[in-house]
């Protein structure tokens, strides 16, 4: 069976199982052509896997260095020209000393995610995968509530402010005073139709201005409100402009509600991004792609028949017309993040109350950090994560907290985790432990993908993902351009990853959890 993979050519070799060579194989997965889906690496998922605590520590001490040597500060670097730069380094694993004792479970119970993303409702992902019918096989949870992090506030249990997000929200919420519940109100009620003829003129030629500016001089909303509104966007850098941000909010406000009430986000249970990619790479073995794990291939030449020929790591050869990889390589000057993942001793209760009745027990909270005005330090954003996620057994949290890289992020990150859990601990009760810590820096690649055509042999590399905290539909252009590519001129728009059931397969329920 093995030698006969390079009897005849293949229609398209992937290369990477990442969330979009992942949706590619999805695509494709109904067109009849011949695919070859391998992966140097012996899991799925690439750059957005999900790992054990093993796994994790194994792919900590793989990314431990700078790779471009030399720089101990933890600022981003950029690579030079004898050296490259992956989109990871820095990493590194820790075990709390005592962690059996505490409660630390087998390495197998935890999932930690590379990229623990947010998905709005109203995502174009969700629509594809909808439409693929690939959605029934996720199982989604809700993302509950959104906080803001005040440290001014008199005592550590009061710091933490859930932010409204509706008019009934709003006219409950006792935090906020009468007068700037009418300046919110109208906030709310203008982002929720800010792209029509009637609010176009409010905003149009402030596009690139900041947004926090604007909300003050269009709205008259105070500095706690600003913080809400600017929490509600995600930004890492702090800078969100006037154009971006109406954008954010209106999909955040008109994704609540869509698929029950009190949630706006989902997020895949058992690893997030990690398990669409795995969902659509079964969908593309369904489909008869053929799939191998741990096999590098390295291009042999470019045979006179118009053929790419690969070596690949198990001594085969193989052939095709069509290659598509990931860019893995970090740009220049290339936005950089720090990432700190902790499991800790406690299920963190509080953050996960069902506000609106009907809801969902939501398995995803989000607490924003503001940044400081008084030096160049972004906010900080923790998305934690119940038992109920699969990222960890019950009675236990999984707490994703990202910033800028830079040369006190590890440290703030540190703090932030510490505010969080002595704000979430009720006076008398001791306040959680961390068991476990996974830390890293991810940078991006050149964010256009990389296409060549020499005659008939074409290659398409993905760029990097994205480093937003919520889902970027952007990144479904470029699967579809890579569709496109390999369809050829057949390639109908109607067509692409729009599927009926499979014979056999019942047309079930399975709804968001």
């Amino acid at each position: 069976m093995m030698e006969s993979l390079g009897d005849e050519p293949w229609d398209v070799v992937i290369c990477g199982t990442g969330l979009q060579q992942s949706l590619l194989a999805l695509a494709l997965s109904r067109s009849k052509k011949r695919i070859l889906h391998l992966d140097p690496n012996d899991y799925y998922g690439e750059n957005e896997a999900a790992f054990s605590l093993q796994e994790a520590g194994g792919w900590a001490a793989t990314h431990a260095g700078l790779s471009t040597g030399g720089d101990s500060s933890r600022e981003a670097t950029a690579p030079t020209s004898s050296a490259r730069q992956n989109i990871f380094k820095n990493a590194s694993a820790w075990t709390h000393p005592e962690a059996a004792d505490r409660g630390l479970s087998f390495p197998r119970a935890y999932s930690l995610a590379l990229a623990p993303q947010i998905i709005h409702t109203r995502s174009k992902l969700v629509e594809r995968l909808v439409s693929s019918r690939a959605y029934k096989q996720v199982e989604f949870l809700a993302v509950g509530s959104f906080f803001v992090y005040n440290a001014e506030a008199a005592d550590a249990s009061s710091r933490l402010s859930r932010i409204p997000s509706s008019r009934e929200d709003v006219f409950s919420t006792q935090s906020i005073p009468a007068r700037s519940k009418r300046s919110l109100m109208k906030f709310l009620k203008f982002v929720i139709d800010y792209d029509s003829e009637e609010q176009r003129p409010l905003w149009q030629g402030q596009e690139h201005k900041p947004l926090a500016e604007f909300l003050a001089t269009e709205f008259k909303l105070d500095d706690n409100l600003k913080r809400y509104i600017l929490a509600l966007t995600l930004t890492l850098d702090g800078r969100m402009t006037v154009g971006d941000g109406l954008a954010t909010i209106h999909r955040h406000l008109t994704s609540m509600g869509l698929f029950g009430p009190g949630f706006c986000a989902v997020y895949p249970k058992w690893g997030g991004s990690s398990e669409i990619a795995q969902v659509a790479c079964r969908a593309g073995a369904v489909g008869g792609g053929i799939y191998m794990l741990d096999t590098k291939a390295e291009v042999k030449d470019e045979s006179s028949d118009g053929e790419i020929s690969l070596d690949l790591s198990n001594g085969l050869s193989v052939r095709t017309t069509k290659l598509v990889t990931s860019q893995n390589e970090a740009a220049p000057d290339a936005p950089t993040i720090t990432r700190l993942v902790a499991v800790v001793s406690s299920p963190l209760k509080t953050l996960f109350e069902v506000i609106v009745e009907g809801a969902p027990i939501p398995a995803v909270a989000v607490v924003a950090f503001p940044g400081s005005s008084e030096s160049s330090d972004g906010p900080i954003y923790a998305s934690v994560h119940s038992g109920n996620t699969g990222e960890c057994p019950a009675g236990q949290s999984v707490i994703y907290l990202t910033t800028q890289a830079a040369s006190q992020a590890v440290q703030r990150l540190e703090s932030a985790l510490s505010n969080l859990l002595a704000a979430v601990t009720a006076e008398g009760q001791t306040t959680p432990i961390c068991l476990y810590k996974l830390q890293y820096d991810q940078s991006l690649s050149a964010r256009e993908a990389s296409t060549t055509a020499h005659g008939s042999v074409s290659t398409f590399a993905f760029p990097s993902p994205s480093l937003n905290l919520a889902f970027d539909d952007r990144c479904l252009d470029t699967v579809r351009d890579a569709w496109k590519l390999v369809i050829g001129e057949d390639a109908s728009e109607d067509e692409y990853m729009v599927f009926q059931d499979r014979e056999g397969v019942a047309d079930d329920d399975d709804g968001y959890d």
